[in-house]
């Protein structure tokens, strides 16, 4: 029989395997980003909105104070997904270099290291061997393996720090001029909280049920549950300048 049977009983099998696409969502970080920016929008300035109505201040006065917060909480969140990511990076870095001074001190002690990391996985020695062999061979994939495996780091995108700082300054940004809207538009500040608190509740429902068709939680739980927190929020800042004003 001729020897290239094999090959051509194995062509067909292959050209017969089903089509299979990934869907996979590997956006993970940017809609975090946006979750941490628009949460934050939505209810801070919503919160300060209802308080500075609840003490009977002007409408001008209620959106004068709405954007200057708004344009602090960009600057201020923004700044902060910068330096969290930026020292994600530069931890990175720290780890990847005694990483690599290891490999290069106590290559046997690395070496064994791999082992244990692919007998957590129900490898053989007989079967990891030719992994760590190859791996020995090339350095640099093997300092790669060793960051991901052995501690659990990925790799930060340069760019990172800069895109989550623009991420969640505008996601803060947008989200701070929902509850402010109303206040635009309506002079008497009372009138202008009912409207916005009907609007921002609407818009913590959609960006609640969004977040968890993300995150993978049931949509309508985390619907509600956003929306419950931007509510107490709002309520507790209206009740304490009540409070204070009654003095």
């Amino acid at each position: 029989m001729d020897g290239g049977g094999g090959d051509a009983w194995e062509q067909p099998m292959l050209e017969k395997r089903p089509s299979h696409r990934e869907r996979h969502f590997t956006a993970g970080e940017v809609v975090r980003d946006v979750i941490i920016g628009v949460s934050d929008g939505l209810t801070v300035p919503f919160a300060l909105a209802a308080g500075l109505s609840g003490a009977s201040a002007p409408s001008s006065l209620v959106l004068t104070a709405g954007l200057a917060e708004v344009a602090a909480g960009a600057i201020s969140m923004g700044l902060g997904g910068y330096l969290a990511a930026q020292s994600e990076a530069d931890h990175y870095k720290r780890e990847m270099q005694r990483e690599q001074e290891e490999i290069i001190a106590v290559p046997d002690t690395e070496a064994a290291e791999i082992g244990e990391i692919m007998s957590q996985y129900g490898l053989e020695p007989h079967e990891y061997g030719p992994v760590v062999d190859g791996l020995r061979r090339n350095p640099q994939a093997w300092l790669e393996f060793m960051m991901r495996f052995e501690l659990g780091l990925e790799k930060p995108d340069p760019k990172r720090a800069l895109q989550s700082a623009f991420t969640i300054a505008l996601s803060y940004v947008i989200g701070g001029l929902v509850p402010l809207l109303p206040y635009m538009f309506i002079s008497t500040a009372q009138d202008a909280m009912l409207i916005s608190v009907g609007v921002t509740l609407i818009a913590l429902l959609f960006f609640g049920y969004i977040k968890g068709r993300f995150t993978g939680n049931r949509p309508f739980i985390s619907a509600l549950q956003t929306a419950i927190i931007g509510a107490l929020a709002s309520a507790a800042a209206y009740g304490m300048a009540k409070a204070v004003q009654g003095r």
